[in-house]
C-alpha cells in the first residue's frame, strides 16, 4: 500500500499520543563517578499534533495558475483571427512563451498574410491539455497580434524558440500575441472562467507540472487500492464507487474520476494536507494520507476530519 518505508522512532525517546501533553521519557544515564549531585534542566516544547483534516482553504491552483501551466506544458494550439472579408479563421501552430506568459507564435504563409491584410489585430490562440487521457483542460488567450519591435526583442525570442523547440525560429513568421484577457476551462463541457491580463501575467505555473503525468500514472497502476479507499474515507457521499482513477495532481491536491455501478463518473477534488513544491513532497503527502485512510478503515485511528462534499457528476457512460 505504501510508497515508503516507515519511519523508526528511536528507543530513548518516547512520546506520548496525546495531543495535549508530550511525556518524554529517556533511557537512564550511567551512574557518576563523583558523588556530587547532578542536576539535568530541560525545556520542553509541545508541538502542534499533525493536522488530520485534509481540508485546506484554497484546495485547488487559480484559473490563472491553471492557464500559465497549461502553456508551459503545451507547444501546439490554435490560433483564430478575423480575415478581410470578416470570415474567422483558425488554423494549427506552434508556440513558445516568455516569462510572463506572453505566446510567441509561429504563423504560416497563409495566416500571416491573413492577419497582414485584416485591420483588426485582435486574434486568439487555444491551447488544450490532455491530462492522463481522462480530462481536456484548456485556455483560449485573446489578444492583440504585433511583430518584434526591435533587434533585442528579436534575440531573446530566438533565444526562447531554441529552448522550446531547439531550432531557430523564422523571423518572417514570428508575432507576439499580446495578453488581454484569458478563458480557462477545466474541461470540454465545464464553466468558463475569464482571467484579467494582470492576474494571468502575475499567476506562476504549477512546480509539479513536469512531474504530474508521470506521477498520477505510477499512482494509477501501483496504488489503485489507494485511491479508491480515499473515495470511502475522505469524501462524504451516498455514491458507490467501483472505479477510480487519479486525474491530476498539482502543488494543493489532486482530482479524481469516481466511476459507479451505474455507469455515471464524479469528479471529486482532493486537497493534500499542505502545499507541496516537488514531487517528493507530493509522494510523501500521499503516503501519509494512504495511512491515514488505512488506519481509519481498519478502526486503528478515529475519524476525526471532515469529509469532502463537493462531488461533482461529469458524465453518464452508455450501458
Amino acid at each position: 500500500m505504501m510508497m515508503m518505508s516507515s519511519i523508526l522512532v528511536p528507543p530513548s525517546i518516547i512520546v506520548s499520543s496525546s495531543p495535549k501533553l508530550a511525556i518524554l521519557k529517556f533511557k537512564p544515564l550511567h551512574k557518576s563517578s563523583s558523588s556530587s549531585p547532578v542536576s539535568v534542566r530541560c525545556s520542553v516544547s509541545v508541538a502542534p499534533p499533525p493536522a488530520s483534516s485534509i481540508a485546506i482553504i484554497n484546495s485547488k491552483p487559480s484559473p490563472a495558475e491553471v492557464s500559465r501551466t497549461i502553456m508551459e506544458l503545451s507547444s501546439v494550439g490554435t490560433f483564430s483571427t478575423a480575415t478581410q472579408d470578416a470570415w474567422p479563421l483558425g488554423v494549427g501552430v506552434r508556440f513558445a512563451v516568455d516569462p510572463q506568459g506572453t505566446p510567441i507564435v509561429s504563423l504560416n504563409h497563409f495566416a500571416t498574410a491573413a492577419s497582414a491584410a485584416s485591420e483588426e489585430k485582435r486574434s486568439s490562440l487555444n491551447v488544450q491539455l490532455e491530462q492522463c487521457g481522462m480530462r481536456t483542460t484548456q485556455c483560449t488567450i485573446q489578444g492583440s497580434l504585433h511583430r518584434p519591435r526591435d533587434d533585442d526583442q528579436k534575440k531573446k525570442i530566438q533565444s526562447l524558440w531554441e529552448k522550446r523547440f531547439g531550432e531557430k525560429a523564422d523571423a518572417d513568421f514570428i508575432h507576439i500575441l499580446h495578453v488581454e484577457r484569458v478563458l480557462q476551462m477545466d474541461n470540454f463541457m465545464g464553466d468558463g472562467v475569464w482571467v484579467t491580463c494582470s492576474d494571468y501575467r502575475l499567476a506562476t505555473a504549477d512546480p509539479l507540472r513536469d512531474f504530474a503525468d508521470h506521477l498520477v500514472h505510477e499512482i494509477n497502476t501501483h496504488n489503485m487500492e489507494d485511491v479508491l479507499r480515499f473515495c470511502n474515507i475522505f469524501v462524504d457521499s451516498d455514491v458507490q464507487v467501483s472505479q477510480a482513477k487519479m486525474v491530476w495532481v498539482d502543488r494543493l491536491g489532486f482530482d479524481i474520476h469516481l466511476h459507479s455501478p451505474q455507469n455515471d463518473v464524479f469528479e471529486v477534488r482532493i486537497p493534500f494536507p499542505r502545499e507541496v513544491t516537488n514531487d517528493k513532497g507530493a509522494k510523501s503527502s500521499f503516503n501519509g494520507m494512504s495511512q491515514l485512510a488505512w488506519e481509519v478503515e481498519k478502526n486503528y485511528y478515529p475519524l476525526e476530519f471532515e469529509k469532502i462534499k463537493q462531488l461533482k457528476k461529469i458524465a453518464a457512460k452508455v450501458k
